[in-house]
């Protein structure tokens, strides 16, 4: 076993920044609250189109940006690269009605630079919206904005700051280090890969490079989505990687090659049929508040596959895919995680590298050359 070192990082955070972009005042109004109401986030501007948006984000500078889709004069997907030129490394959260255009059209954003989507309920027209959109949204900015702005290292604290919930001290002590496992000796005969926020544009970079390697293992993805959404992700999967990917569904057929999402609302899990591996919908409860989950999905492949299961966990937020991937690694199979640098939220992946289940934890780029490595068979 080997192990990665950590460094103290900086427990003390300025207020999120954050830019709501929507044509609705009421929709505006809604957000601007919710968030105000936050301790560690500031609504600093709000625009009523992408072109008052792209005209003005350099000027405010802001962390986040809650991008609606449909607007006239300019709509988000038009503004977005401007957005983005403009106030380079700001975070955007696209922000639509749950539409499959609408889904669409998040997807394309994503491979555009857009950081991450959230649903907007229709009931948000009207100034009402259920809380759990809500949370996601304020989940969310929390998460993809508090890397961005980190406080300096000994700078003093402004009168005038918001405090925060409660005090923290100003460092944190140095996590322990990550220990690493040995990789399986047995050949992957199934790739299961696990993500939630900035997964999308995590699978289109990963599954892009990686498309010649997988011909001999079939491929199945647990990514958090609504249903809404999965389908279209498998379309743009498909053609990103350049082989068939497919929303899964009862009594389909695992084939070598072939790549296959859970459908929002349902587990995907699967069960030997004779000689066949076949995929199971499952709709029982959440599991780590998720439906789907991959933790069920790894722990029905482990009873298929044992050692023979190669897991790599994305980036998300949460623990969604530890307690599966602990069994992947106790079983005998082999664990991968996207490093801290390059995910949006390191919640998922470092909750697997914490655990000390993992063979590797690296940039996506280089999971790619480990995961062609070991299904081709080498275990270093």
């Amino acid at each position: 076993m080997s192990a990665l070192s950590t460094t103290p990082v900086s427990n003390k955070t300025q207020p999120i920044r954050v830019m709501v972009v929507d044509d609705s005042v009421v929709i505006r109004g809604l957000i601007s609250r919710w968030l105000d109401a936050l301790p560690d986030v500031e609504v600093v501007l709000t625009c009523r189109n992408g072109e008052d948006a792209v005209n003005k984000v350099a000027q405010a500078d802001v962390d986040v940006i809650i991008l609606d889709i449909e607007m006239p004069v300019m709509d988000g997907l038009t503004a977005l690269p401007q957005l983005l030129k403009n106030a380079p490394g700001v975070r955007v959260l696209m922000a639509s009605t749950l539409t499959s255009r609408n889904a669409d059209i998040s997807l394309k954003a994503l491979k555009l630079g857009a950081t991450d989507y959230v649903p907007k309920p229709e009931s948000t027209r009207s100034g009402g919206a259920p809380e759990e959109f809500r949370k996601e949204l304020t989940d969310k900015i929390r998460a993809i904005g508090r890397r961005r702005r980190p406080l300096a290292r000994g700078a003093a604290s402004s009168s005038a700051a918001r405090p925060l919930a409660a005090p923290a001290p100003r460092f944190q002590e140095a996590a322990k280090p990550i220990v690493l496992q040995p990789a399986s000796r047995s050949v992957p005969r199934v790739l299961a890969i696990g993500s939630s926020t900035g997964g999308p544009r995590a699978l289109f970079d990963f599954l892009g490079a990686l498309s010649p390697a997988i011909s001999n293992v079939p491929v199945v993805i647990t990514q958090h989505m609504p249903a809404t959404f999965t389908s279209i992700l498998a379309e743009h999967i498909a053609a990103t990687a350049k082989r068939p990917c497919v929303e899964g569904a009862s009594g389909m057929k695992l084939e070598p090659g072939k790549i296959y999402v859970a459908p929002g609302g349902f587990h995907m899990i699967f069960e030997a049929k004779g000689t066949d591996t076949v995929i199971k919908l499952d709709e029982s409860e959440p599991v780590n508040f998720c439906r789907p989950s991959v933790d069920p999905m790894l722990d029905s492949l482990i009873a298929l596959y044992g050692a023979s299961v190669l897991t790599v966990i994305l980036t998300g937020m949460g623990h969604d895919g530890r307690e599966g991937a602990r069994h992947v690694q106790e079983r005998g199979g082999t664990v991968l995680a996207q490093d801290e640098e390059t995910s949006v939220v390191w919640g998922m992946p470092g909750a697997v590298a914490q655990a000390g289940i993992c063979h590797k934890v690296e940039p996506i780029n280089e999971l790619v050359g480990t995961v062609t490595r070991l299904i081709k068979g080498g275990v270093r």
